[in-house]
Order: C-alpha cells, then sequence, then structure tokens
C-alpha cells in the first residue's frame, strides 16, 4: 500500500471513530442507527478504501462496544464481507445511483450477522433484531447516499486514495 493510500485510508479509519464514538448510545444496540456507515459508500469510488472502513469499524468497536468480542467479530465481519460483495457486484455497474442502491441493499442484507450476534448476546428475538438493525442501516446508507456523492464532487475521493 503506497504511503497516500495507507494516509487517506487512516484518516478514514479516524473519521469512522470520530463519529461513532460522538454518537456511540445510537450506534450500538438492538436500535442502532450509526451514522459513520455512510463511509462505507467509498467503496463506490475506491476499493481501496475497504482498509480505512474495516479499520474504523475494528477500532470503534474495541473502544466504545459494550459486547466488544461479539462486535469485533461480527460487527467488523459484517463490514468486509459486505465491502467485499459490493466491490465485487459494481464493478461492471455504470450507474452511479445504481452502485449506491446495490451498496446500500448489500449492507443491509448482511444486517443479518448483527441480528444473529444480537441474539447469541441478548438473546434478541432473531427477526426483530433483524428488523431494527436492517432499518437503521438501509436508513443511514439511502440518506448517506447523496451526501457521499455531494462531497465526492468537492474532495474528489477516487483522486484522494490514488497515486
Amino acid at each position: 500500500m503506497k504511503i497516500k493510500s495507507l494516509v487517506t485510508n487512516a484518516v478514514v479509519a479516524a473519521l469512522y471513530v470520530a463519529v461513532t464514538g460522538i454518537l456511540a448510545p445510537i450506534s450500538f444496540g438492538v436500535l442502532q442507527f450509526r451514522v459513520a456507515e455512510i463511509f462505507n459508500h467509498l467503496i463506490i469510488f475506491n476499493r481501496k478504501y475497504i482498509f480505512g472502513i474495516v479499520s474504523g469499524v475494528f477500532i470503534s468497536n474495541l473502544f466504545f462496544s459494550t459486547m466488544v468480542g461479539y462486535d469485533l467479530i461480527f460487527g467488523v465481519g459484517h463490514s468486509f464481507l459486505s465491502l467485499l460483495i459490493v466491490s465485487g457486484l459494481i464493478k461492471k455497474v455504470p450507474n452511479i445511483w445504481m452502485k449506491f442502491l446495490i451498496n446500500s441493499l448489500v449492507f443491509t442484507i448482511l444486517s443479518s450477522l448483527i441480528a444473529w450476534e444480537l441474539y447469541l448476546a441478548f438473546s434478541v428475538p432473531f427477526w426483530f433484531g433483524y428488523l431494527t438493525v436492517g432499518i437503521g442501516e438501509f436508513g443511514v446508507m439511502i440518506v448517506g447516499a447523496p451526501i457521499m456523492l455531494y462531497v465526492d464532487k468537492k474532495v474528489h475521493f477516487n483522486e484522494r486514495i490514488e497515486s
């Protein structure tokens, strides 16, 4: 990994951690609305952002989660697996809005991993956990799509990570 990519990913991870930490009360649990998940959309602009996003999730879960062990496995796994799937699915999709939709749907569908985590950790009924976490995930991702597109027009995400 080149220095520019490494530094850019470190900034992404730091932003993810900062947003999650500031909003920790709503970022964890059965009713979660993790606003930092907006950064998952960076995968649309460049696959190299996977490292920064997953690192941000790992650090956030390590320092702010009340169920660290579970979150390090299920939360990080959810992000890593979703990002890998999305990066494969969107390769030949030309429409940016379709990419945002695919990304939002993959993250929402794989929220089943978080529902399973909640079931194992707190005996939360699977479908209830899936519904509540899925709604929060889909909401953040859908609202976040136009925000990230707007920010990209100012910041140019692909140029920031490429050397």
